[in-house]
């Protein structure tokens, strides 16, 4: 998973409450997170010990069609 958080919709409006924001501190860019780290934190965050992750994609016109996510 890419969690890039310059393209977030949520970006300085969930910061505070994303686990990105309170394990790496205020960011910039892109993280990659494989399958297990995303187990990981989702485990932690299912149990109250950290936020779960605030990312919003937004869509980007240089996606190709089928990979595009919209946000209303």
């Amino acid at each position: 998973m890419l969690i890039d958080c310059d393209s977030c919709a949520a970006r300085d409006i969930s910061c505070k409450d994303c686990v990105v924001a309170v394990l790496l501190g205020p960011h910039r860019g892109a993280v990659e997170l494989d399958s297990a780290e995303q187990d990981a934190l989702g485990a932690l965050a299912s149990g109250g010990l950290l936020p779960p992750l605030r990312l919003v994609p937004t869509m980007r016109l240089e996606d190709p069609p089928s990979t595009r996510t919209a946000i209303a």
